[in-house]
């Protein structure tokens, strides 16, 4: 996801110059993110892509009104949120969903060197301890380190408050250090 100064940059393009360059550029930059997170929504690459595009068609039929947005970023996820409840309660599937039910697939895109060297045992045991979470943790988790949102930006797109995800943040990582140290204390013993 586009740093917040870019984002604001991008935001003012749109609204005040019409600038279609600026809004490719911030489709580009949020789509696959917007889009994970719809997608543990409702299940569905081709919904959760369908919903991405709902939003950012919104987005650029409403530039004029696009500077009065404080967070854009927290805004689209909220949007997303939205759309994709929407469409859950439009189908029927599910009068309500809690955080508690979502499936969320947690994804990586670390070309870190050092995150390279990460030995095949760890990384298997990282990603079982990862997808072992309970669903609202792993959510939380992902939302922390893969998109690298904020606290308080989570609190606003969840709809929970911060100690909440500060304790979901703790018990995931106090996990996934247990399986990875068991891992080095078997490989290394």
């Amino acid at each position: 996801m586009l740093q917040v100064v870019n984002i604001r940059e991008l935001q003012r393009r749109i609204a005040v110059y019409d600038d279609e360059a600026a809004y490719r550029e911030l489709f580009i930059q949020c789509y696959q993110p917007l889009q994970r997170f719809a997608n543990t929504f409702v299940h569905n690459d081709q919904v959760a892509e369908e919903i991405v595009s709902d939003v950012f068609i919104a987005i650029w039929e409403q530039r004029q009104r696009l500077e009065e947005i404080l967070n854009l970023k927290v805004y689209l996820y909220v949007s997303i949120k939205n759309l994709s409840l929407r469409h859950l309660l439009k189908q029927q599937k599910k009068a309500a969903i809690s955080l508690d039910e979502l499936q969320v697939d947690l994804e990586s895109h670390s070309h870190d060197p050092e995150q390279l060297m990460i030995t095949k045992e760890l990384l298997a045991s990282y990603e079982k301890a990862v997808n072992s979470l309970p669903p609202r943790c792993k959510l939380i988790y992902k939302l922390i380190r893969e998109d690298r949102l904020k606290y308080k930006e989570i609190a606003e797109i969840l709809n929970i408050s911060v100690k909440t995800i500060d304790s979901q943040l703790a018990i995931a990582l106090g996990k996934i250090a247990k399986a990875v140290n068991v891992t080095l204390k078997a490989r290394f013993d």
